[in-house]
Protein backbone atom coordinates (compact mmCIF):
# COMPACT_ATOMS: atom_id res chain seq x y z
CA UNK A 1 0.00 0.00 0.00
CA UNK A 2 1.24 3.52 -0.77
CA UNK A 3 -0.09 6.93 0.19
CA UNK A 4 -2.57 7.14 -2.71
CA UNK A 5 -3.67 3.52 -3.21
CA UNK A 6 -5.26 0.62 -1.38
CA UNK A 7 -4.26 -2.86 -2.52
CA UNK A 8 -6.16 -6.02 -1.59
CA UNK A 9 -4.39 -9.38 -1.52
CA UNK A 10 -5.85 -12.89 -1.49
CA UNK A 11 -5.02 -14.42 1.91
CA UNK A 12 -4.88 -17.96 0.50
CA UNK A 13 -2.32 -17.16 -2.23
CA UNK A 14 -0.73 -13.82 -1.37
CA UNK A 15 -1.54 -12.58 -4.88
CA UNK A 16 -2.83 -9.10 -5.60
CA UNK A 17 -6.60 -9.11 -6.13
CA UNK A 18 -7.57 -5.45 -6.46
CA UNK A 19 -6.21 -1.94 -6.20
CA UNK A 20 -7.81 1.48 -6.16
CA UNK A 21 -7.12 5.10 -5.37
CA UNK A 22 -7.92 6.51 -1.95
CA UNK A 23 -11.02 8.70 -2.08
CA UNK A 24 -11.60 12.34 -1.19
CA UNK A 25 -13.54 12.59 2.07
CA UNK A 26 -14.77 16.19 1.65
CA UNK A 27 -15.96 15.65 -1.91
CA UNK A 28 -17.74 12.40 -0.99
CA UNK A 29 -19.56 14.05 1.92
CA UNK A 30 -20.49 17.06 -0.21
CA UNK A 31 -22.09 14.82 -2.84
CA UNK A 32 -23.96 12.92 -0.17
CA UNK A 33 -25.36 16.07 1.41
CA UNK A 34 -26.58 17.31 -1.94
CA UNK A 35 -28.27 14.00 -2.68
CA UNK A 36 -30.02 13.58 0.64
CA UNK A 37 -33.06 15.95 0.34
CA UNK A 38 -34.28 14.40 -2.89
CA UNK A 39 -33.73 10.84 -1.63
CA UNK A 40 -35.52 11.55 1.66
CA UNK A 41 -38.45 13.06 -0.28
CA UNK A 42 -38.99 9.86 -2.27
CA UNK A 43 -42.05 7.87 -1.23
CA UNK A 44 -41.24 4.98 1.08
CA UNK A 45 -42.70 2.60 -1.50
CA UNK A 46 -40.13 3.81 -4.05
CA UNK A 47 -37.20 3.23 -1.72
CA UNK A 48 -38.50 -0.23 -0.83
CA UNK A 49 -38.91 -1.13 -4.50
CA UNK A 50 -35.32 -0.10 -5.19
CA UNK A 51 -34.12 -2.33 -2.34
CA UNK A 52 -35.98 -5.26 -3.86
CA UNK A 53 -34.37 -4.53 -7.20
CA UNK A 54 -31.02 -4.52 -5.40
CA UNK A 55 -31.75 -8.00 -4.03
CA UNK A 56 -32.47 -9.16 -7.56
CA UNK A 57 -29.21 -7.68 -8.84
CA UNK A 58 -27.32 -9.62 -6.16
CA UNK A 59 -29.19 -12.80 -7.18
CA UNK A 60 -28.05 -12.33 -10.78
CA UNK A 61 -24.41 -12.07 -9.63
CA UNK A 62 -24.64 -14.58 -6.80
CA UNK A 63 -21.87 -16.92 -7.96
CA UNK A 64 -19.46 -14.16 -8.97
CA UNK A 65 -20.08 -12.31 -5.70
CA UNK A 66 -19.44 -15.42 -3.59
CA UNK A 67 -16.24 -16.19 -5.48
CA UNK A 68 -14.98 -12.64 -4.91
CA UNK A 69 -15.73 -12.78 -1.18
CA UNK A 70 -13.99 -16.15 -0.91
CA UNK A 71 -10.90 -14.86 -2.70
CA UNK A 72 -10.68 -11.61 -0.74
CA UNK A 73 -11.37 -12.99 2.74
CA UNK A 74 -10.01 -16.52 2.32
CA UNK A 75 -13.20 -18.08 3.69
CA UNK A 76 -14.40 -21.34 2.09
CA UNK A 77 -16.64 -20.95 -0.94
CA UNK A 78 -19.57 -22.64 0.84
CA UNK A 79 -19.40 -19.99 3.54
CA UNK A 80 -19.07 -17.11 1.08
CA UNK A 81 -22.21 -18.36 -0.67
CA UNK A 82 -24.01 -18.23 2.66
CA UNK A 83 -22.90 -14.64 3.11
CA UNK A 84 -24.35 -13.63 -0.28
CA UNK A 85 -27.64 -15.33 0.63
CA UNK A 86 -27.70 -13.23 3.82
CA UNK A 87 -27.23 -10.05 1.75
CA UNK A 88 -30.29 -10.96 -0.31
CA UNK A 89 -32.41 -11.98 2.69
CA UNK A 90 -31.61 -8.72 4.48
CA UNK A 91 -33.89 -6.74 2.21
CA UNK A 92 -37.20 -8.36 3.15
CA UNK A 93 -36.13 -8.57 6.81
CA UNK A 94 -35.39 -4.83 6.78
CA UNK A 95 -38.70 -3.99 5.15
CA UNK A 96 -40.55 -5.90 7.87
CA UNK A 97 -38.39 -4.35 10.57
CA UNK A 98 -39.02 -0.81 9.32
CA UNK A 99 -42.78 -1.36 9.38
CA UNK A 100 -42.70 -2.92 12.85
CA UNK A 101 -40.11 -0.72 14.53
CA UNK A 102 -40.77 2.66 12.88
CA UNK A 103 -44.32 2.50 11.54
CA UNK A 104 -46.62 5.51 11.54
CA UNK A 105 -49.28 5.79 14.24
CA UNK A 106 -52.22 8.18 14.59
CA UNK A 107 -54.40 8.58 17.66
CA UNK A 108 -57.59 10.65 17.29
CA UNK A 109 -58.29 12.87 20.25
CA UNK A 110 -61.67 14.44 19.42
CA UNK A 111 -61.61 18.16 20.29
CA UNK A 112 -57.85 18.06 20.87
CA UNK A 113 -57.18 17.08 17.28
CA UNK A 114 -55.04 14.10 16.36
CA UNK A 115 -51.77 12.78 17.78
CA UNK A 116 -49.28 11.27 15.36
CA UNK A 117 -45.95 9.49 15.56
CA UNK A 118 -43.82 9.39 12.43
CA UNK A 119 -40.11 8.86 11.79
CA UNK A 120 -37.51 10.92 9.98
CA UNK A 121 -34.11 9.91 8.59
CA UNK A 122 -30.98 11.35 10.16
CA UNK A 123 -29.27 12.40 6.94
CA UNK A 124 -25.79 11.29 5.84
CA UNK A 125 -24.77 8.02 7.47
CA UNK A 126 -21.25 6.60 7.45
CA UNK A 127 -20.96 2.80 7.49
CA UNK A 128 -17.57 1.48 8.61
CA UNK A 129 -17.39 -2.18 7.61
CA UNK A 130 -15.26 -5.10 8.83
CA UNK A 131 -13.23 -7.62 6.83
CA UNK A 132 -14.74 -10.85 8.17
CA UNK A 133 -18.19 -10.39 6.58
CA UNK A 134 -17.40 -7.57 4.14
CA UNK A 135 -20.74 -7.77 2.33
CA UNK A 136 -23.29 -8.99 4.89
CA UNK A 137 -22.38 -6.78 7.84
CA UNK A 138 -22.14 -3.42 6.00
CA UNK A 139 -25.27 -4.35 4.08
CA UNK A 140 -27.02 -4.86 7.41
CA UNK A 141 -26.56 -1.14 8.04
CA UNK A 142 -26.94 0.14 4.47
CA UNK A 143 -30.32 -1.37 3.55
CA UNK A 144 -32.17 -0.17 6.70
CA UNK A 145 -30.55 3.25 6.38
CA UNK A 146 -31.64 3.66 2.74
CA UNK A 147 -35.16 2.43 3.43
CA UNK A 148 -35.49 5.07 6.17
CA UNK A 149 -34.44 7.85 3.76
CA UNK A 150 -30.79 8.33 4.69
CA UNK A 151 -27.94 8.47 2.23
CA UNK A 152 -24.92 6.27 2.90
CA UNK A 153 -21.14 6.43 2.60
CA UNK A 154 -19.51 3.02 2.96
CA UNK A 155 -15.87 2.88 4.01
CA UNK A 156 -15.02 -0.79 3.65
CA UNK A 157 -12.16 -2.35 5.55
CA UNK A 158 -8.93 -1.62 3.70
CA UNK A 159 -8.46 -5.41 3.63
CA UNK A 160 -11.67 -6.05 1.65
CA UNK A 161 -12.38 -3.06 -0.64
CA UNK A 162 -13.19 -5.19 -3.71
CA UNK A 163 -16.19 -6.69 -1.95
CA UNK A 164 -17.42 -3.23 -0.97
CA UNK A 165 -17.09 -2.06 -4.56
CA UNK A 166 -19.08 -5.06 -5.84
CA UNK A 167 -21.81 -4.48 -3.23
CA UNK A 168 -22.23 -0.81 -4.15
CA UNK A 169 -22.29 -1.65 -7.85
CA UNK A 170 -25.35 -3.83 -7.21
CA UNK A 171 -27.13 -0.92 -5.53
CA UNK A 172 -26.37 1.36 -8.47
CA UNK A 173 -27.49 -1.20 -11.04
CA UNK A 174 -30.76 -1.46 -9.15
CA UNK A 175 -31.36 2.26 -9.66
CA UNK A 176 -30.11 3.71 -6.38
CA UNK A 177 -28.44 7.01 -7.39
CA UNK A 178 -24.64 7.01 -7.28
CA UNK A 179 -24.48 9.82 -4.72
CA UNK A 180 -27.08 8.20 -2.46
CA UNK A 181 -24.92 5.12 -1.85
CA UNK A 182 -21.20 5.84 -2.19
CA UNK A 183 -18.03 3.86 -1.57
CA UNK A 184 -15.06 5.71 -0.11
CA UNK A 185 -11.79 3.85 -0.58
CA UNK A 186 -9.47 4.39 2.35
CA UNK A 187 -7.83 3.15 5.52
CA UNK A 188 -7.74 4.38 9.12
CA UNK A 189 -7.10 8.04 8.26
CA UNK A 190 -10.11 8.22 5.96
CA UNK A 191 -12.27 6.50 8.57
CA UNK A 192 -11.23 9.03 11.22
CA UNK A 193 -11.90 11.92 8.84
CA UNK A 194 -15.40 10.64 8.09
CA UNK A 195 -16.24 10.20 11.76
CA UNK A 196 -15.11 13.75 12.60
CA UNK A 197 -16.67 15.41 9.53
CA UNK A 198 -19.28 18.12 10.23
CA UNK A 199 -21.34 16.91 7.28
CA UNK A 200 -21.98 13.49 8.80
CA UNK A 201 -25.14 12.80 10.80
CA UNK A 202 -24.41 9.27 11.97
CA UNK A 203 -21.74 6.59 12.26
CA UNK A 204 -22.64 2.91 12.02
CA UNK A 205 -19.60 0.85 12.98
CA UNK A 206 -18.78 -2.85 13.04
CA UNK A 207 -15.32 -3.82 14.22
CA UNK A 208 -12.96 -4.02 17.17
CA UNK A 209 -13.61 -2.59 20.62
CA UNK A 210 -10.45 -0.48 20.38
CA UNK A 211 -11.69 1.37 17.29
CA UNK A 212 -15.26 1.58 18.58
CA UNK A 213 -14.11 3.20 21.82
CA UNK A 214 -12.06 5.72 19.83
CA UNK A 215 -15.16 6.63 17.78
CA UNK A 216 -17.22 6.98 20.95
CA UNK A 217 -14.66 9.29 22.52
CA UNK A 218 -14.38 11.40 19.39
CA UNK A 219 -18.13 12.00 19.25
CA UNK A 220 -18.84 12.16 22.99
CA UNK A 221 -19.21 15.95 22.87
CA UNK A 222 -21.49 15.84 19.82
CA UNK A 223 -24.76 14.21 20.87
CA UNK A 224 -26.39 15.23 17.59
CA UNK A 225 -24.68 12.40 15.72
CA UNK A 226 -26.24 8.96 16.04
CA UNK A 227 -23.59 6.33 16.82
CA UNK A 228 -24.18 2.57 16.66
CA UNK A 229 -21.23 0.46 17.77
CA UNK A 230 -21.20 -3.25 17.02
CA UNK A 231 -17.98 -4.59 18.52
CA UNK A 232 -16.40 -7.89 19.51
CA UNK A 233 -16.56 -10.30 22.41
CA UNK A 234 -14.62 -12.57 24.74
CA UNK A 235 -17.53 -14.97 24.50
CA UNK A 236 -18.08 -17.85 26.94
CA UNK A 237 -19.52 -21.27 26.14
CA UNK A 238 -20.43 -23.19 29.30
CA UNK A 239 -20.58 -26.98 29.08
CA UNK A 240 -22.68 -28.63 31.78
CA UNK A 241 -24.30 -32.01 32.44
CA UNK A 242 -25.29 -33.78 29.22
CA UNK A 243 -25.10 -37.37 27.93
CA UNK A 244 -24.43 -36.08 24.39
CA UNK A 245 -20.76 -35.22 24.60
CA UNK A 246 -20.11 -35.81 20.90
CA UNK A 247 -22.89 -33.37 19.96
CA UNK A 248 -21.53 -30.89 22.50
CA UNK A 249 -18.08 -31.16 20.90
CA UNK A 250 -19.54 -30.32 17.49
CA UNK A 251 -21.28 -27.24 18.93
CA UNK A 252 -18.01 -26.15 20.55
CA UNK A 253 -16.08 -26.51 17.29
CA UNK A 254 -18.77 -24.66 15.36
CA UNK A 255 -18.73 -21.85 17.93
CA UNK A 256 -14.96 -21.45 18.13
CA UNK A 257 -13.62 -22.27 14.66
CA UNK A 258 -16.20 -21.39 11.99
CA UNK A 259 -14.82 -18.58 9.76
CA UNK A 260 -11.41 -19.49 11.24
CA UNK A 261 -12.64 -17.99 14.51
CA UNK A 262 -13.00 -14.57 12.84
CA UNK A 263 -16.51 -13.89 14.08
CA UNK A 264 -17.38 -11.41 16.79
CA UNK A 265 -19.68 -14.09 18.26
CA UNK A 266 -17.07 -16.87 18.19
CA UNK A 267 -16.55 -18.73 21.47
CA UNK A 268 -13.26 -17.66 23.04
CA UNK A 269 -13.61 -19.46 26.39
CA UNK A 270 -14.91 -22.98 27.04
CA UNK A 271 -16.00 -23.16 30.68
CA UNK A 272 -16.46 -26.81 31.53
CA UNK A 273 -17.63 -28.81 34.50
CA UNK A 274 -14.61 -30.72 35.81
CA UNK A 275 -16.37 -34.09 35.76
CA UNK A 276 -16.96 -33.70 32.00
CA UNK A 277 -13.45 -32.53 31.19
CA UNK A 278 -11.62 -35.71 30.16
CA UNK A 279 -14.36 -37.12 27.95
CA UNK A 280 -15.04 -33.77 26.28
CA UNK A 281 -11.40 -32.99 25.62
CA UNK A 282 -10.96 -36.42 24.02
CA UNK A 283 -13.89 -35.73 21.69
CA UNK A 284 -12.62 -32.26 20.87
CA UNK A 285 -9.12 -33.49 20.05
CA UNK A 286 -10.55 -36.11 17.68
CA UNK A 287 -12.81 -33.58 15.99
CA UNK A 288 -10.12 -30.88 15.69
CA UNK A 289 -7.73 -33.40 14.12
CA UNK A 290 -10.31 -33.95 11.36
CA UNK A 291 -10.77 -30.26 10.51
CA UNK A 292 -9.65 -29.45 6.97
CA UNK A 293 -7.78 -26.14 6.80
CA UNK A 294 -7.41 -25.01 3.21
CA UNK A 295 -7.96 -22.49 0.44
CA UNK A 296 -11.47 -21.38 -0.54
CA UNK A 297 -11.79 -23.54 -3.66
CA UNK A 298 -9.96 -26.66 -2.48
CA UNK A 299 -11.47 -30.10 -3.04
CA UNK A 300 -12.47 -31.51 -0.61
CA UNK A 301 -13.90 -28.27 0.72
CA UNK A 302 -12.20 -26.96 3.86
CA UNK A 303 -13.99 -26.15 7.09
CA UNK A 304 -11.54 -23.31 7.77
CA UNK A 305 -9.76 -20.96 5.42
CA UNK A 306 -6.78 -18.75 6.26
CA UNK A 307 -6.69 -15.81 8.65
CA UNK A 308 -7.11 -12.45 6.88
CA UNK A 309 -3.35 -11.75 6.66
CA UNK A 310 0.03 -12.81 8.00
CA UNK A 311 0.28 -10.00 10.56
CA UNK A 312 -2.90 -11.22 12.26
CA UNK A 313 -1.74 -14.84 12.02
CA UNK A 314 1.53 -13.88 13.70
CA UNK A 315 -0.35 -12.11 16.47
CA UNK A 316 -2.47 -15.20 17.08
CA UNK A 317 0.47 -17.58 17.31
CA UNK A 318 2.24 -15.10 19.60
CA UNK A 319 -0.89 -15.03 21.79
CA UNK A 320 -0.89 -18.83 21.97
CA UNK A 321 2.75 -18.78 23.09
CA UNK A 322 1.97 -16.05 25.66
CA UNK A 323 -0.78 -18.16 27.21
CA UNK A 324 1.48 -21.19 27.14
CA UNK A 325 4.30 -19.36 28.92
CA UNK A 326 2.01 -17.91 31.60
CA UNK A 327 0.48 -21.10 32.92
CA UNK A 328 -1.54 -22.43 30.00
CA UNK A 329 -1.42 -26.10 29.03
CA UNK A 330 -1.56 -26.91 25.31
CA UNK A 331 -4.23 -29.38 24.21
CA UNK A 332 -4.02 -28.71 20.46
CA UNK A 333 -1.09 -26.59 19.27
CA UNK A 334 -1.72 -23.72 16.90
CA UNK A 335 0.52 -24.24 13.85
CA UNK A 336 1.29 -22.47 10.56
CA UNK A 337 1.03 -25.32 7.99
CA UNK A 338 1.70 -23.32 4.80
CA UNK A 339 4.83 -21.30 5.46
CA UNK A 340 4.37 -17.56 5.04
CA UNK A 341 0.70 -17.75 4.04
CA UNK A 342 -1.72 -16.94 6.91
CA UNK A 343 -3.12 -20.43 7.45
CA UNK A 344 -3.30 -21.54 11.10
CA UNK A 345 -4.62 -24.69 12.68
CA UNK A 346 -7.15 -24.52 15.54
CA UNK A 347 -5.56 -23.89 18.92
CA UNK A 348 -6.95 -25.34 22.15
CA UNK A 349 -5.32 -24.46 25.47
CA UNK A 350 -6.24 -25.06 29.11
CA UNK A 351 -5.83 -21.78 31.00
CA UNK A 352 -7.43 -22.89 34.28
CA UNK A 353 -4.14 -22.48 36.16
CA UNK A 354 -3.43 -18.98 34.84
CA UNK A 355 -3.57 -16.42 37.63
CA UNK A 356 -4.53 -13.57 35.33
CA UNK A 357 -6.17 -14.54 32.06
CA UNK A 358 -6.10 -11.61 29.58
CA UNK A 359 -9.59 -10.23 28.92
CA UNK A 360 -9.08 -9.58 25.21
CA UNK A 361 -10.70 -10.68 21.98
CA UNK A 362 -8.27 -13.05 20.25
CA UNK A 363 -9.80 -12.84 16.78
CA UNK A 364 -9.05 -16.26 15.36
CA UNK A 365 -9.30 -20.03 15.99
CA UNK A 366 -7.96 -20.03 19.54
CA UNK A 367 -10.12 -21.44 22.34
CA UNK A 368 -9.23 -21.33 26.04
CA UNK A 369 -10.54 -24.07 28.34
CA UNK A 370 -11.36 -23.31 31.99
CA UNK A 371 -12.46 -26.00 34.47
CA UNK A 372 -14.98 -25.21 37.23
CA UNK A 373 -16.65 -27.22 39.99
CA UNK A 374 -20.16 -25.79 40.33
CA UNK A 375 -22.70 -23.82 38.33
CA UNK A 376 -22.31 -20.58 40.28
CA UNK A 377 -18.59 -20.66 39.52
CA UNK A 378 -19.38 -21.26 35.85
CA UNK A 379 -21.65 -18.21 35.69
CA UNK A 380 -19.09 -16.08 37.53
CA UNK A 381 -16.38 -17.16 35.10
CA UNK A 382 -18.64 -16.46 32.12
CA UNK A 383 -19.11 -12.91 33.45
CA UNK A 384 -15.40 -12.47 34.10
CA UNK A 385 -15.04 -10.13 31.13
CA UNK A 386 -15.59 -6.50 30.16
CA UNK A 387 -17.30 -7.71 26.97
CA UNK A 388 -20.88 -8.91 26.69
CA UNK A 389 -21.82 -10.04 23.20
CA UNK A 390 -22.67 -13.76 23.11
CA UNK A 391 -22.87 -16.61 25.60
CA UNK A 392 -24.08 -20.17 25.27
CA UNK A 393 -24.97 -22.97 27.67
CA UNK A 394 -24.55 -26.49 26.29
CA UNK A 395 -26.20 -29.13 28.47
CA UNK A 396 -27.83 -28.42 31.81
CA UNK A 397 -31.47 -28.51 32.86
CA UNK A 398 -34.21 -25.99 32.01
CA UNK A 399 -33.84 -24.59 35.53
CA UNK A 400 -30.09 -24.16 35.04
CA UNK A 401 -30.66 -22.46 31.69
CA UNK A 402 -33.10 -20.06 33.38
CA UNK A 403 -30.39 -19.21 35.91
CA UNK A 404 -27.83 -18.86 33.14
CA UNK A 405 -30.09 -16.61 31.06
CA UNK A 406 -30.98 -14.41 34.02
CA UNK A 407 -27.44 -13.93 35.31
CA UNK A 408 -25.11 -13.94 32.31
CA UNK A 409 -24.33 -10.48 30.93
CA UNK A 410 -24.65 -10.70 27.15
CA UNK A 411 -26.86 -9.46 24.33
CA UNK A 412 -27.16 -12.97 22.86
CA UNK A 413 -27.78 -15.93 25.19
CA UNK A 414 -28.25 -19.40 23.69
CA UNK A 415 -29.00 -22.90 24.96
CA UNK A 416 -27.64 -26.00 23.23
CA UNK A 417 -26.77 -23.88 20.23
CA UNK A 418 -23.48 -22.31 19.11
CA UNK A 419 -22.52 -18.83 20.26
CA UNK A 420 -22.34 -17.81 16.59
CA UNK A 421 -24.91 -17.82 13.80
CA UNK A 422 -27.35 -15.21 15.12
CA UNK A 423 -30.57 -14.62 13.18
CA UNK A 424 -31.03 -11.39 11.20
CA UNK A 425 -34.70 -11.50 12.24
CA UNK A 426 -33.71 -10.79 15.85
CA UNK A 427 -31.77 -7.92 17.43
CA UNK A 428 -28.00 -8.31 17.34
CA UNK A 429 -25.78 -6.48 19.80
CA UNK A 430 -24.00 -6.62 23.12
CA UNK A 431 -23.17 -4.69 26.25
CA UNK A 432 -19.98 -3.58 27.92
CA UNK A 433 -17.16 -3.39 25.38
CA UNK A 434 -19.33 -5.20 22.86
CA UNK A 435 -21.68 -2.35 22.02
CA UNK A 436 -23.46 0.82 23.06
CA UNK A 437 -27.02 -0.49 23.43
CA UNK A 438 -27.91 0.06 19.78
CA UNK A 439 -28.40 -3.49 18.50
CA UNK A 440 -28.28 -4.17 14.78
CA UNK A 441 -30.03 -6.78 12.60
CA UNK A 442 -33.82 -6.50 13.10
CA UNK A 443 -33.40 -3.50 15.40
CA UNK A 444 -31.23 -1.54 12.93
CA UNK A 445 -34.35 0.41 11.99
CA UNK A 446 -34.20 2.03 15.44
CA UNK A 447 -30.96 3.89 14.74
CA UNK A 448 -31.73 4.69 11.11
CA UNK A 449 -34.65 7.01 11.88
CA UNK A 450 -35.79 9.10 14.82
CA UNK A 451 -39.38 9.44 16.09
CA UNK A 452 -41.29 12.69 15.74
CA UNK A 453 -44.41 13.23 17.87
CA UNK A 454 -47.08 15.62 16.57
CA UNK A 455 -50.47 16.98 17.62
CA UNK A 456 -52.44 18.23 14.63
CA UNK A 457 -55.70 20.02 13.73
CA UNK A 458 -56.89 21.17 10.32
CA UNK A 459 -57.91 24.61 11.64
CA UNK A 460 -56.65 26.58 14.67
CA UNK A 461 -59.10 26.42 17.58
CA UNK A 462 -58.41 27.66 21.11
CA UNK A 463 -60.00 29.41 24.07
CA UNK A 464 -58.73 30.99 27.26
CA UNK A 465 -59.78 29.79 30.70
CA UNK A 466 -58.50 30.07 34.26
CA UNK A 467 -56.17 32.97 35.01
CA UNK A 468 -57.65 35.54 32.64
CA UNK A 469 -59.64 38.63 33.77
CA UNK A 470 -63.17 38.92 32.50
CA UNK A 471 -63.22 40.71 29.17
CA UNK A 472 -64.27 44.43 29.54
CA UNK A 473 -66.96 45.76 27.27
CA UNK A 474 -66.40 49.09 25.56
CA UNK A 475 -69.03 51.77 26.45
CA UNK A 476 -71.94 51.66 24.07
CA UNK A 477 -71.49 48.00 23.12
CA UNK A 478 -74.38 45.65 23.57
Amino acid sequence: MNETEIISYEPATGEELWRGRIGDVDETVMRARRAWPQWAAQPLATRIELMRRFANEVRKEQDAFAELIARETGKPLWEARGEVESVIAKVEISIRAYAERTGQRRLDSALQGAAAVRHKPHGVMVVLGPFNFPAHLPNGHIVPALIAGNVVILKSSEKTPATGEFLLRCFHRAGVPADVAQLLIGAADEGKALVAHDGIDGVLFTGSAQVGIAINRKLASNPGKIVALEMGGNNPLVLWDTPKISDAAVLIVQSAFTTAGQRCTAARRLIIKSSLYDETIDELKKLISRIIVGAPFDDPAPFMGPIIDSDVADQLTDSFLYLLSHGGKAIAHMRRPRGDLPFVTPGLIDTTAMADRPDVELFGPLLQVIRVEDFDEAIAEANNTRFGLAASLVGGSPQEYNRFWANVRAGIVNWNRPTSGASSSAPFGGIGLSGNHRPAAFYAADYCAYPVASTEMEQPRASVGVGFREERRVSGER
